[in-house]
Formats: structure tokens, C-alpha cells, sequence
């Protein structure tokens, strides 16, 4: 069964992460194949979190974009090295495959070969020299073995048109011989020593002479084929590899982009494109003109059903599943899904509720990361946002974990309030959001810490980088909200000349940056709205 992919936003915060755990979960015990995921670092909350009740952390997604790996290419469609030209020429009049790869008996990627190279090289090519197998002589010229002592054959090719007195002294060791009925040239290549003697026309050596070639360790083939056709057949009967070429042709990763080889096929002109792994193994062969056979990837969503938010390329993939609290964004699908919305405070809430309409029992460390994201969200049922439904779930599920929430949550703050090693960007894009009406842009950043003092202290060097960022960003306005877990309410920074927009917009009048807006707590419910009111009507 193909992997199903659950993630969160960009911004991974506790409710995404553990959201993403729980619901794979869920699936599974259904009988999905699902994997969580996350598209960004989680933050120390989020760790102490997932520490605390033996979670790994999931593994980074960095996109979903359709790759090369998703389409129904041409595996295993190579050629190792000592396979020879006949095969490979055979096999592209076949297939229609004009270009193949050529590998190592690693599949380590070599170079390619063209039938407009093979072509072009018969024309004009060295037909004297043979470097080739013994096995790939017989496959070539549907021979028959009479005598073989090597495996592998290497000399020049000889085929006697003169008299035997001049074939005498012209011979040399090693050289290979296509011969039909011609008794002394037969002796002569015997006697010397030749590496291969090639036999036109059905022919047999007599006695005497297989005797003296047996002794004398003298490859010998037979073929039912004639002199000219047997002298063409032989040079196809080469290594492959003889006939590589790299300079024009392009490879491409099994992981690119799908989209982005068709652009490189469309400056190109080539057709077929040799597919790598990351250890420069050959895959096979991607055809720009049979892609018909697309596997996007297939995705659920948690805590957040807006595209600019979500994984990169989620155009590309399939998205079979949205699981949110947060108001219908703009995403859009092409089939009908299963889309689970409700107005509580927190994701979590409503896989609890999932759980118990499908009968699937909750393990005490599912509970444990349920309850989580449910404190997380509602900063300990504090929060506007917070609904009856949010008090149930955490009430119950904090029974199945044992777990004393209040005293937990207290403990999951502190973990996840410390700005320590932190730069001032990453405190404020920590938890961003991203505001666009009219095509003007407001930025609204907020961390929740239980030691407000130490933002605040170094209040003039948040401001600044407000400041830096909403000038090098193009905001009208950018803000931090810094919430004060204990006194219930935050204070806010905010770029300098967004001072009337927030004041308006949140009904102050002398907006003073730092300020303390008592039980203002939740961006969702009590900053945005009043935000995007204002600017809708002015």
C-alpha cells in the first residue's frame, strides 16, 4: 500500500507535531500506511514534549512536489558495459528507445549510447579491431561453440581475400579470423596461433584441423551466416561500452523535480534522459514523451488548511484528508475529501473525538501527546479559544496518561519558554503569521514564555529588527506579541511606523511599544480578527 504523509504547518509548534504522531497513528490502526512528518525545526516545547513521553521526532519533509520517482519511467532499462552492440541496437529498434544508459556491473552510470551514435559509427567507424566476449560472439552471430578456451577475445579482424601464400604472411597471433571454405587459410590460422577463427557458411574444420586448433587453444565459432554478413555482425558483437558517449548526454536525479526536468527537456530537445540515484547508480530511463502514468504524493493535513502554510508543491501532490481548528483557507482539491473542521481550541480535541468514533483505543503516550497540544493551544484552558469540548478531552485524556495536567503544563512552559540560544529573527518568526488583504502585507509573530523579562529587557533590539524586516519584507505593519503565560495577557512590538495601525485596529489609544494588553492571549481569536476588520474597512 502506497505511504500516506501527515504534516502540519511550516511553523511546527506542539499542536501540528503531535497532531501529525496521533493521526498517523489512527490511520494505521485502520489499516493505512501513513508517516508523520514535519516541514520545519520544532521548538524546545515541542521537544520537551516529545522527550517526555518517548517520541522521536518525525522526519523533516522538505516538499511534496512530484519527482521523477513518482512517474511510471522505464526502470532498469540499461546496459552493462560488456554487453554488446547487437543487443543493444536490437533492443532500441525494439523498444523505440533511441537513447540507453550504460553501466557497471554495479550499476554505477558510465555514459550513454545513442542509436544515432551506433548508426553513425557503422558508417564511419574502425571495423578492424574486436574487443568483445566469446558469449557475445555467439549471441550476435546465432553461433554454434566448436572449440572455446577464453572468455574473452580481443585482436584484429582478418577476413582473407587473397591468396593463401600472402593470408600466410600477413597473419599474426591473436588475430581474429572470419573464413569460409578455404582449406590452407584454415591450416595457416591454425598453425599461428590465431585468437578466434570464425566459421561463414555452416562449415566444419576437418579432423586434422580441429585436432591442431584444439591443441594449439584456438577459439573456434560457427555460424550459418555468410562472409559480408558475419564481418557486420562481428563488429556489433563489440563491448558496448566501446561505443559510450557523455558530452551530449544529460542525467537526471530520481528525486528531481518533474516539472523542472520537463523545462531542461524543453531547452535540451532530448527526449530521454538516463535516471541516477544519489549514489550516481542507474535507475533507468525517463521519456519525456510517455509521462502519462503520474503517483503524486498522497497527504493528509493538520492544524492548517492554507496554502502558503503548507509544505512546498502541495499543488502536485494529493491531498486525501484536512484535520483543523483554524478558519477555511484557500486551499482547494480536485476530488471531494474528508475535510474535519471544528471551532475548539485545539487539533488534538478533535482527533480525540476521531478516536472514539472509530472504536480505536488510546495508548497512555498517544494521551499524553494529545494533551499536550490541547495545553499548548489553550495555554492551559486559558485561552478564548478554549470550548467545553477542550476541557473534556484534556480531563479524560490526562486519565489515560496519568498525568497531573496542571503541574505537567506548567513544567511543558518552562521547557518551551527559553529563548536561550536563539536569535532575535527566529524568536519572532518562531510563530508567524502572515496577514495579506489588498495585497498589503501585516506580520504577526507571538512566543509565549513565563519569563517575559528576558524579550523585554532587549526590547530595542526587537524593535529593530521589526524595523529591518518589515523594510526588507515589504510589510505595512509587523508585530510580536509576547504572552505572559502567568499574568494572562502579552505585550507587544511592533515596527515604528505601524504604532497607529495597531492602535486603531486593537481599539488603544497612545500605543506604546511593550505595552501590556491584559487577557489578550490568542492571535487567532483576539489579534487577527481585529486586524484584518480594520483594514477591510479602511
Amino acid at each position: 500500500m502506497e505511504k500516506t504523509l501527515i504534516f502540519g504547518h511550516q511553523k511546527p509548534d506542539t499542536d501540528s507535531v503531535t497532531s501529525a504522531i496521533v493521526l498517523s497513528y489512527l490511520k494505521n490502526k485502520l489499516g493505512w500506511n501513513t508517516e508523520p512528518r514535519v516541514l520545519g525545526s520544532i521548538n524546545n516545547e515541542t521537544k520537551f514534549v516529545l522527550n517526555y513521553f518517548n517520541f522521536k521526532t518525525p522526519k523533516f519533509l522538505n516538499d511534496v512536489r512530484l519527482q521523477i520517482k513518482d512517474i511510471d519511467y522505464n526502470k532498469n532499462c540499461f546496459f552493462h558495459e560488456k554487453e554488446s552492440i547487437y543487443k543493444a541496437y536490437n533492443y532500441m529498434k525494439r523498444t523505440k528507445i533511441s537513447t540507453i544508459p550504460v553501466v557497471d556491473f554495479d550499476n554505477n552510470y558510465l555514459g550513454a549510447v545513442s542509436m544515432k551514435y551506433i548508426t553513425g559509427d557503422l558508417i564511419d567507424g574502425d571495423f578492424g579491431v574486436l574487443n568483445t566476449s566469446y558469449d557475445n560472439l555467439i549471441d550476435s552471430l546465432n553461433g554454434e561453440v566448436i572449440l572455446k578456451f577464453d572468455d574473452e577475445i580481443t585482436g584484429n579482424i582478418i577476413v582473407p581475400s587473397y591468396n593463401s601464400e600472402v593470408f600466410k604472411n600477413v597473419l599474426a597471433t591473436n588475430d581474429i579470423i572470419i573464413v569460409g571454405d578455404r582449406y590452407k587459410i584454415l591450416n595457416h590460422a591454425v598453425e599461428s596461433d590465431a585468437s578466434l577463427i570464425i566459421l561463414t557458411d555452416d562449415i566444419n574444420l576437418d579432423k586434422k584441423q580441429l585436432e591442431l586448433a584444439s591443441k594449439n587453444k584456438v577459439n573456434v565459432i560457427k555460424t550459418k551466416f555468410d562472409g559480408v554478413t558475419t564481418a557486420n555482425l562481428v563488429v556489433l558483437s563489440n563491448y558496448i561500452k566501446s561505443r559510450i558517449e557523455t558530452s551530449d548526454v544529460t542525467s537526471i536525479n530520481e528525486n528531481d523535480s518533474f516539472y523542472e526536468v520537463l523545462d531542461l527537456a524543453n531547452r535540451k530537445k532530448h527526449n530521454n534522459y538516463p535516471v541516477l540515484n544519489n549514489e550516481g547508480k542507474c535507475l533507468g530511463v525517463f521519456r519525456v514523451n510517455i509521462t502519462d502514468n503520474k503517483h503524486p504524493k498522497k497527504v493528509i493535513l493538520v492544524d492548517h488548511n492554507e496554502k502558503e502554510q503548507s509544505a512546498s508543491g502541495l499543488d502536485e501532490a494529493e491531498i486525501l484528508e484536512i484535520v483543523d481548528h483554524h478558519k477555511i483557507g484557500n486551499i482547494g482539491t480536485s476530488l471531494p475529501i474528508n475535510f474535519r473542521n471544528m471551532p475548539v481550541g485545539c487539533t488534538e480535541t478533535i482527533l480525540y473525538l476521531m478516536y472514539k468514533e472509530n472504536n480505536v483505543d488510546i495508548p497512555s503516550n498517544i494521551a499524553g501527546l494529545m494533551l499536550s497540544g490541547i495545553i499548548s493551544d489553550t495555554l492551559l484552558l486559558s485561552s478564548p479559544t478554549t470550548t467545553e469540548l477542550d476541557k473534556k478531552a484534556l480531563y479524560e485524556l490526562s486519565k489515560i496518561a496519568n498525568v497531573d495536567y496542571k503541574k505537567y503544563g506548567m513544567e511543558m512552559f518552562r521547557a518551551g519558554s527559553s529563548i536561550e540560544g536563539k536569535s532575535i529573527s527566529e524568536i519572532i518568526h518562531g510563530d508567524f503569521k502572515n496577514l495579506v488583504i489588498d495585497n498589503q502585507k501585516v506580520g504577526i509573530g507571538q512566543v509565549s514564555t513565563m519569563n517575559p523579562n528576558d524579550i523585554l529587557n532587549i526590547k530595542d533590539y526587537f524593535i529593530s529588527v521589526l524595523n529591518e524586516i518589515a523594510k526588507d519584507e515589504d510589510y505595512i505593519a509587523i508585530a510580536l506579541f509576547v504572552t505572559d503565560i502567568l499574568n494572562h495577557g502579552s505585550y507587544i512590538l511592533f515596527n515604528e511606523s505601524s504604532n497607529k495601525l495597531f492602535a486603531l485596529a486593537l481599539g488603544i489609544d497612545n500605543l506604546n511599544e511593550c505595552e501590556f494588553l491584559e487577557g489578550v492571549v490568542s492571535r487567532k481569536k483576539q489579534i487577527v480578527p481585529k486586524i484584518m476588520n480594520y483594514m477591510d474597512n479602511n
